[in-house]
């Protein structure tokens, strides 16, 4: 088998290289005896004769012919990612008014100092203004941590927000929410089988969304679930991540490279 292989694949090679080295040099390559040259028509006879391949040059050959099939083309490179529309900020560049902020996000944000903050930090002052905002929204706010979560994931689906989704949906379900209903939200589909406050906070969310309103039968239920100061406390945190999900989409932030992407559909 390696005699047929080695026999079709000189011939090719035979005719790629120039008359006048072509069986010297394959000679020479499979380390094969020389023709001893008698006179000159042994020679023109010789040398119009191909060598019968040795097993050094079918090694050679065979060699050669796997690392042709299995090597790619010089031309094609790995594609380039563009650059980001803000540079990524690091512990190293960022602006030293803002050093201690980063350091606080540091300790807190699942994407470091990339997503929402990489854009955030470019204004100073209202980076510092959004971090206290956020910190009352996530860690102070009456709203129970369940609504919280699932009020920031309904904006991160109607914004198709890649990082949103990424840091707030395993954030919801530890918090409690149904991993079925934050199915169904992903789904574009009315969650099912939500109980009566998530209901409201859906309904409020997204009448608010599409309508820029809301009802006085809805208004009357929310706040008779909720509460009134629960309620206001939804609609900020609600405004908020829009707010968030503007910058994400203003600097083409998305979730860690590393990571499957919460809506492929989109990319990144």
């Amino acid at each position: 088998m390696l005699r047929v292989l080695a026999r079709t694949h000189s011939r090719h090679l035979r005719d790629s290289f120039p008359k006048a080295l072509r069986y010297r040099e394959l000679s020479a390559v499979a380390d094969l005896p020389s023709h001893r040259m008698h006179s000159n028509k042994d020679q023109e006879t010789t040398m119009n004769q191909p060598p019968k391949p040795g097993k050094p040059f079918v090694a050679a050959l065979l060699a050669g012919l796997l690392f042709c099939s299995s090597t790619p083309s010089l031309s094609q490179t790995a594609p380039v990612a563009p650059p980001k529309r803000f540079s990524q900020l690091t512990m190293d560049n960022v602006p030293p008014q803002s050093l201690a902020l980063a350091r606080e996000i540091v300790a807190i944000s699942s994407v470091g100092l990339a997503g929402p903050y990489n854009v955030m930090l470019r204004s100073p002052v209202f980076a510092d203004r959004m971090k206290r905002l956020l910190d009352y929204l996530r860690f102070e706010t009456s709203l129970p941590k369940r609504l919280n979560e699932f009020a920031i994931l309904i904006q991160g689906r109607v914004w198709t927000s890649q990082v949103e989704w990424y840091a707030h949906y395993p954030l919801a379900l530890k918090a409690g929410l149904s991993p079925s209903v934050a199915d169904d939200l992903k789904a574009h589909i009315r969650p099912r089988n939500m109980q009566p406050d998530e209901e409201v906070v859906y309904d409020v969310c997204m009448d608010l969304i599409e309508k820029h309103e809301i009802s006085d039968a809805l208004f009357n239920r929310a706040k008779q679930i909720l509460g009134e100061q629960q309620l206001v406390d939804l609609v900020a945190v609600s405004g908020t991540y829009v707010t968030v999900a503007m910058l994400l989409s203003l600097g083409e932030e998305s979730s860690p490279a590393d990571k499957p992407l919460p809506f492929p559909e989109k990319g990144r």
